[in-house]
């Protein structure tokens, strides 16, 4: 009897073994994605890419970028990361390029910067908008001065740089729907005017696989500055026709370089 039991075992395991040889191991869990933006902008920016992500199956975050300074704004982000277990993808759009290029952190395991700035250690941002190395940037002309509230400036104030109602549209976001465009400089938050001319610390994009996507109609970060940057990066670099707000013109694309980034 006993005999007949073992036999019998033994063909049950002959029989699942092919099976069950062919399951697949555990996939990996997909990383957070947490999207920062620039100057000029609010969190809202990144609505179109972060539903596109959502719908994929990606966590999303979205932190509020202070556009104080490097070291200031990359602290901030660390703090909206520690929380966060498992791998992160961290994406930067415009000034929110130069913000996480000064984020450290094991966790995060690939960067995406989006018409962003991506300075090098001891470099100020300002550099990559150089008009006799790279003309082209409409950006200094359209800004204004204005007093703000700010903790960490003089006597609790600062003096910020906005982008004129005026000429949002078309020096930010020409390939962006009147209406939306609207909305965008209703919601536009002002840079520090120190913030750009802050030394960047050491680039985190140095040690870590980066991905760079180029707009090559932008009106603020030109492209050839763009190109530039990424190749110094050695970064996986592709391009779109779109203004320097290409997150809100073309958020499929830019979620697809998310995604690519994610690896999964």
């Amino acid at each position: 009897m006993f005999r007949l039991v073992r036999a019998a075992v033994v063909a049950v395991i002959l029989a699942i073994g092919p099976f069950s040889a062919a399951v697949p191991a555990t996939a990996a869990p997909l990383p957070t994605i947490v999207l920062v933006h620039g100057a000029f902008a609010d969190t809202s920016s990144w609505d179109g890419v972060a539903a596109r992500l959502r719908e994929d199956g990606y966590r999303v975050v979205t932190p509020e970028n202070p556009l104080r300074g490097p070291a200031n704004d990359a602290a901030a982000v660390q703090r909206a990361i520690d929380g966060i277990s498992g791998p992160i993808v961290l994406v930067g759009h415009s000034y929110g390029g130069t913000v996480i290029s000064n984020v450290h952190d094991a966790k995060v395991e690939s960067l995406v910067y989006i018409a962003a700035f991506a300075p090098t250690q001891g470099e100020v941002a300002l550099l990559e908008l150089n008009p006799l190395q790279y003309p082209g940037s409409q950006l200094t002309l359209a800004l204004r001065p204005k007093i703000v509230d700010d903790p960490s400036g003089i006597a609790g104030k600062n003096l910020d740089a906005y982008i004129d109602p005026a000429s949002f549209r078309d020096v930010f976001a020409q390939d962006v729907d009147p209406a939306t465009a609207a909305v965008m400089v209703a919601r536009q938050h002002s840079l520090a005017l120190t913030a750009n001319l802050e030394p960047s610390g050491a680039p985190a994009w140095s040690t870590t696989p980066s991905w760079y996507l180029v707009s090559t109609a932008d009106r603020v970060i030109p492209p050839a500055s763009q190109w530039d940057m990424a190749k110094r990066m050695g970064a996986h670099v592709s391009s779109i026709d779109a203004s320097h707000a290409g997150l809100v013109s073309h958020p499929a694309d830019v979620a697809a370089v998310v995604e690519a980034a994610a690896g999964r």
